[in-house]
């Protein structure tokens, strides 16, 4: 149950990124950089052929398997149930969502469209950026936080 939970939620937080995704694509490519809230957030329309902070330039398919791989062992950790709870539950949709949203892009793009500018924040991020961001967050809390240990081999 709660893997379908997740694997939904995932689904969902990658096509919400998709779809803003689109409407940056359609609305930005042209119009340079909006205030949102001035001096605060700005959209901004940037083509990432990296990671973070833009690094590694060039390497899309490397880091699509890497994601495949990470989404791959989120999924076999909620399977095995190694660790359980809201917070992981949550964490891992985040993760795996985010995930899935940027690998879309990767895969038929060739990069990935940024478009979040926080001023205290300088590089340009997207919906999934910050969902892997606060998803992996919460899986490190959950972890430190949970009653469950790691399953022992027996």
């Amino acid at each position: 149950m709660a893997l379908t939970l997740v694997i939904i939620s995932a689904l969902a937080l990658g096509g919400i990124d998709q779809i803003i995704k689109y409407f940056v694509f359609e609305n930005l490519t042209r119009s340079g950089a909006v205030d949102v809230i001035p001096y605060l957030l700005s959209l901004l329309y940037v083509e990432n052929r990296g990671v973070a902070f833009g690094m590694f330039q060039n390497m899309q398919w490397l880091f699509a398997i890497f994601t495949v791989v990470i989404i791959a062992g989120m999924i076999f950790l909620i399977i095995k149930k190694y660790f359980s709870g809201k917070l992981f539950y949550i964490g891992s949709a985040l993760i795996i969502g985010g995930g899935i949203g940027n690998l879309i892009d990767r895969v038929f793009r060739g990069f990935v469209i940024d478009y979040l500018q926080l001023s205290f924040f300088p590089p340009v991020c997207n919906f999934a950026d910050y969902c892997v961001t606060i998803g992996a967050v919460l899986f490190v809390i959950s972890i430190f936080i949970s009653d469950n240990k790691v399953k022992q081999d027996e």
